[in-house]
């Protein structure tokens, strides 16, 4: 397995729409980086957050996940209460080749407040927006920024394409459109 370059994320956006929309260089000033970077993409949040919680007393049950255990806002800047966490989703949607594992890391200037960013893996032949879970882990409530750089994109490409992507066995997440809850 080798890491892709940015010229080979560049191509494939540019060629068969990889990552839309597509920033082709890093975006800074006063906002969070995005965009190409040398070996990874830095995606942004939507402006879509659920921001969980506990009101009713729930237990949470990734079998039985109750969609009224989050309050939806759509905003610039999203407050997460402390100890707890939110579910979001890019800006950008992604569309993986059949031949690519693509695994996403949280920036370093949101891991810095303590603000954890977790992704699980994007398979060959998914596509779809990705939902975003971050989680607090200070005392205290933290701020996310919507339309800002939140993670890192790094694009693996396997020894030979897999028997069964994750399109060929109609995954359960695949084509996701908006911040999506567990599903089993």
């Amino acid at each position: 397995m080798s890491v892709l370059s940015d010229k080979w994320i560049k191509k494939m956006s540019n060629d068969q729409e990889m990552i839309t929309p597509f920033e082709e260089k890093q975006i800074r000033g006063d906002s969070i980086s995005y965009g190409l970077s040398s070996f990874g993409y830095d995606a942004r949040v939507s402006d879509e957050f659920k921001i969980f919680t506990n009101v009713n007393s729930e237990i949470v049950d990734p079998k039985n996940f109750k969609p009224t255990n989050f309050v939806t806002k759509k905003t610039s800047e999203c407050i997460i209460p402390p100890n707890s966490f939110v579910l979001a989703r890019t800006v950008e949607r992604f569309k993986i080749p059949k031949d690519i594992l693509v695994i996403c890391l949280g920036k370093s200037t949101y891991a810095r407040c303590g603000i954890i960013v977790n992704v699980t893996p994007l398979e060959p032949g998914w596509e779809g927006y990705v939902t975003l879970e971050f989680s607090n882990t200070t005392p205290l409530p933290a701020k996310i920024y919507a339309n800002e750089g939140v993670a890192q994109f790094i694009f693996l490409k396997g020894n030979e394409k897999p028997e069964v992507t994750y399109a060929d066995r109609n995954g359960k997440y695949m084509g996701q459109t908006g911040v999506t809850l567990p599903k089993v």
